[in-house]
């Protein structure tokens, strides 16, 4: 495996007699602009409705556990590739490389989650990391934990509407013809629209293979249409949402950085590695976030396996000089009320 070259880290390590630098209050005003609130109905329609279509999965009728399999699986596949490792690590942070048809099928995979084009998601990811915690932060939890999670995408953000965000945060992904295109031609909504059918026929084809009728075909591809688009959509999207709200808000720090960042156990293994949030901030190119032994991270371990197959080169991995001062230093934790202090 090959490795990139490294920056200068500005952070340190904790112990546990050493005073966290973090916000003074939980009073941050929301980015300039967003007030008074201009709604954002596209996105208020598409995410309620894809909640309403999941919950409908559970009702007795649609309800089956090949479909629950399914979706699972697929919060798990496409969460793992097309996120995490494709716009988080890949696109965002360039902590590794992959062969362009390997990088664009990871962003298809992506692109079918709903959670933007790679050009937005990049541009917005990376203005988090510039004012992490500060106003101009697209999603801090200090404004609200509502509006960490999902607040912010419910209402128009002028700064994130304008053409300069591609052009300050995005530029080198739209070098490539690939990704303007899909700017252009709305793949994000095709994407999304093509895969229902997929799902469906897939369901109604297996069924119809074990000797269901036609009608017993027909609720079976309903229910995987249901369980692997929309159960699978939402469940991706929560656990993306955590990182911005639940690990700005609760969990332990490895390091002292200038923002509010924390490693969260539950999100860290629910979300395949993205919860080690303090461990990432101080280390944002790093491909690899789980730093501590126990600390699991699978999206790198499937880095890993790439590269050992050929598919990823230039895997950047955790500074030598934090992992080894995190290896031997206490950990400081939040308090209960989760603000502050």
């Amino acid at each position: 495996m090959t490795t990139a070259p490294r920056t200068t880290l500005k952070t340190a390590v904790l112990s546990s007699d050493e005073p966290t630098n973090m916000p003074a209050s939980a009073g941050l005003p929301l980015p300039a602009g967003v007030l008074p609130y201009q709604l954002n109905w596209p996105y208020i329609l598409a995410i309620g409705t894809y909640h309403g279509l999941a919950l409908l999965a559970f009702l007795p009728g649609y309800f089956s556990w090949s479909g629950l399999i399914v979706a699972i699986l697929g919060t798990h596949l496409c969460g793992l590739f097309g996120i995490n490792l494709c716009y988080h690590r890949l696109l965002t942070h360039r902590g590794l490389k992959c062969p362009k048809w390997l990088e664009h099928a990871m962003v298809v995979i992506a692109m079918s989650c709903l959670q933007e084009t790679p050009a937005r998601w990049v541009a917005i990811h990376r203005r988090h990391h510039q004012f992490a915690d500060q106003q101009p932060d697209p999603h801090s939890p200090l404004a609200s934990f509502f509006w960490a999670h999902i607040g912010w995408i419910l209402v128009h953000q002028p700064e994130l509407s304008r053409l300069g965000i591609y052009e300050r945060y995005a530029k080198d992904i739209l070098r490539d013809r690939f990704y303007v295109a899909l700017e252009r031609h709305g793949w994000l909504v095709w994407i999304n629209l093509i895969q229902m059918p997929l799902f469906f026929a897939a369901g109604f084809a297996m069924a119809l293979l074990f000797g269901a009728t036609p009608a017993d075909a027909t609720q079976t591809g309903l229910s995987i249409l249901l369980f692997g688009v929309f159960v699978r959509t939402v469940l991706v999207w929560h656990i993306t949402w955590a990182i911005n709200s639940v690990t700005h808000v609760w969990g332990y720090r490895n390091y002292e950085t200038d923002e509010d960042s924390r490693n969260n156990m539950i999100v860290g293994l629910i979300s395949n590695g993205e919860g080690w949030h303090n461990n990432h901030h101080a280390d944002p190119r790093s491909a690899r976030h789980g730093h501590r032994w126990w600390e699991m991270d699978n999206t790198w371990l499937t880095i890993r396996f790439l590269a050992w197959m050929g598919l990823a080169s230039d895997v950047v991995p955790p500074s030598a000089h934090l992992a080894k001062q995190a290896a031997g230093s206490k950990l400081t934790t939040r308090g209960s009320t989760g603000v502050p202090e």
